[in-house]
């Protein structure tokens, strides 16, 4: 099988054309990186250093990976069943591109926008942070492990959230209720990575690893598993 990088860019030019022109798309993405980043914010501006002792059993910066595990999944929940309700995937769906082509498309157009903003948000929250918390809070809050999960592991929950919520997608006759049930899909996700955080599961390198193989495996696995997944003739004619 032969992929066609210019079909695929295309495509995923016409769906971020697409997330501009969308104003609750927009909106969700910036609501939700605010609900994980105020909060946070908000407790430790206010923090004394007494609290850096307690704070430095945690690694409450591994709670922003919530952002790369919900805000992609939102999108991805739109990309099939989106195009489907406005008349305009049954003319894209008769065009010779791949399915294959199609998806990775899809993936791209909302893996670029979900990781950017979730690295944005992430460096403003370490910007405010180093200004404005007390010194022995930051150092407590601020360490080099965890800067570099959050690095590594944003692109991986981001590529998982988008296949969980593509595959949605396909299957969906209702954008909305793609969208809740791919934000369903990805709690898992963020229940995880929140225990991480408040170390109710202890992080060591064993599981950073362990986590990291898995998801690099599912990653690479669910592109293939969306499209085999992807009915053309099912989505075309609209039948189960």
């Amino acid at each position: 099988m032969s992929l066609s990088w210019r079909r695929i860019r295309a495509i995923a030019r016409k769906e971020l054309r697409e997330y501009r022109r969308s104003g609750s798309i927009v909106a969700t993405m910036a609501i939700f990186p605010l609900i994980f980043l105020i909060q946070p914010i908000a407790v430790l501006f206010v923090a004394p250093s007494s609290s850096a002792i307690s704070l430095a059993h945690y690694h409450l910066l591994l709670y922003m990976l919530a952002i790369p595990a919900l805000v992609p999944a939102y999108l991805a929940a739109y990309s099939v069943v989106g195009e489907r309700q406005q008349g305009t995937l049954e003319p894209l769906l008769t065009t010779p591109i791949l399915r294959e082509e199609f998806l990775m498309g899809k993936a791209l157009a909302a893996l670029v926008p979900s990781v950017a903003i979730a690295y944005a948000v992430y460096a403003l929250f370490l910007a405010c942070v180093v200004l404005f918390a007390q010194p022995a809070v930051a150092s407590a809050i601020v360490r080099a492990p965890d800067i570099l999960a959050q690095v590594v592991f944003t692109p991986l929950l981001a590529c998982w959230s988008i296949w969980v919520g593509t595959a949605i997608s396909t299957r969906s006759s209702d954008v909305r209720v793609a969208q809740q049930l791919g934000l369903l899909a990805s709690l898992p996700a963020v229940v995880v990575t929140s225990l991480i955080a408040f170390d109710v599961i202890p992080a060591t390198l064993g599981l950073a690893l362990g986590l990291g193989a898995a998801l690099l495996v599912l990653d690479a696995s669910g592109w293939r598993i969306v499209s085999a997944m992807f009915d053309r003739e099912r989505l075309i004619t609209g039948t189960g």
